[in-house]
C-alpha cells in the first residue's frame, strides 16, 4: 500500500447512553493510501456513513484515533479542523446541498469564501473548475434551474476548489439515472486516475464500489471482510 493519507486506531463511536445505548462504531483500526480509491459498503445501519463523517472530521470519535498524513487530529481545536478540513477535503454527497438561490457559480466558490478568498480570485477559480466539469455556460444560473446531473457536477466542482488530495464520495449517484451515474463515476474516476485525488466512496451501489481497487464491507459498526483489486483496470474504471 501507498503512503497512508488517512488512519485509524481502535475507532469508537457511540450514541447514547443507558438502554438507549448504540455502538456505531466498534474499534476500526485500518489506512487508506495515498492515491487510492477505497469503497465503504454495507447495508444502511452498518456505520458506513459513521465512518465517513469521522474520517472527513465532521464528527468527533467517541474513543480512538483519525490520523490524517501520520499526525492525530482528533485533538486540535474545532477551529484548526475546520481549516484542516477546507484545505484537504472535498465532498460530493447524495443530497447535493447546494444553495439553490444563489447562482453555480456562488456554490462553487463558497469554500473559497469562508477561507477568506478575495471575490475576484474566487471567481477566476470558480471558472476554472465549472470548465473542467464542462459546466462553465451555467455559471450565472440559479441552482435551482439544474438537472440531476447538472447539480451533481457543480457539487463535484466545489469539491474541487480547494486542490483537496481528499474527495469523499457520499452515494454520489444515489439520486441519479443510470444514464447520469455513469457519467458522475466516470468524473469520479478520472480525478482519481488523471490527478492522483485519493478517493473514499461510501455506496451500497455494488457496481460502483467494485471500481474501486480497495473495498472495507461493514456489517454492525465493524469491518468484517476486505477485498482489493478491481475486474477493471484504471482506466476501464473511469470510462
Amino acid at each position: 500500500m501507498s503512503t497512508p493519507v488517512l488512519e485509524t486506531e481502535n475507532l469508537v463511536k457511540v450514541y447514547g447512553r443507558g438502554e438507549s445505548r448504540f455502538d456505531a462504531l466498534k474499534g476500526l483500526t485500518f489506512e487508506i493510501g495515498r492515491g487510492e480509491s477505497v469503497a465503504i459498503v454495507g447495508k444502511s445501519g452498518s456505520g458506513k456513513s459513521t465512518l465517513m463523517h469521522l474520517l472527513a472530521l465532521l464528527d468527533e470519535p467517541t474513543a480512538g484515533v483519525v490520523a490524517l498524513e501520520g499526525k492525530p487530529v482528533t485533538q486540535l481545536k474545532p477551529k484548526e479542523v475546520s481549516a484542516l478540513r477546507n484545505k484537504t477535503f472535498g465532498f460530493v454527497f447524495q443530497q447535493f446541498f447546494l444553495n439553490a438561490n444563489q447562482t453555480v457559480l456562488e456554490n462553487v466558490t463558497l469554500p473559497l469564501k469562508i477561507a477568506g478568498v478575495g471575490k475576484s480570485e474566487r471567481n477566476r477559480r470558480g471558472m476554472e473548475a465549472l470548465e473542467r466539469l464542462d459546466m462553465a455556460d451555467k455559471a450565472k444560473n440559479k441552482a435551482t434551474n439544474l438537472s440531476g446531473g447538472q447539480k451533481q457536477r457543480v457539487c463535484i466542482a466545489r469539491a474541487l476548489i480547494n486542490d483537496p488530495s481528499v474527495l469523499f464520495a457520499d452515494e454520489p449517484t444515489g439520486n441519479l439515472d443510470s444514464t447520469t451515474s455513469e457519467i458522475v463515476e466516470e468524473i469520479l474516476f478520472g480525478l482519481h486516475r488523471d490527478h492522483g485525488i485519493t478517493l473514499v466512496v461510501v455506496t451500497h451501489d455494488d457496481d460502483l464500489a467494485a471500481k474501486c481497487q480497495r473495498r472495507l464491507i461493514m456489517q454492525d459498526g465493524q469491518i468484517v471482510a476486505e477485498e482489493s483489486g478491481s475486474s477493471l483496470t484504471a482506466e476501464e474504471a473511469a470510462r
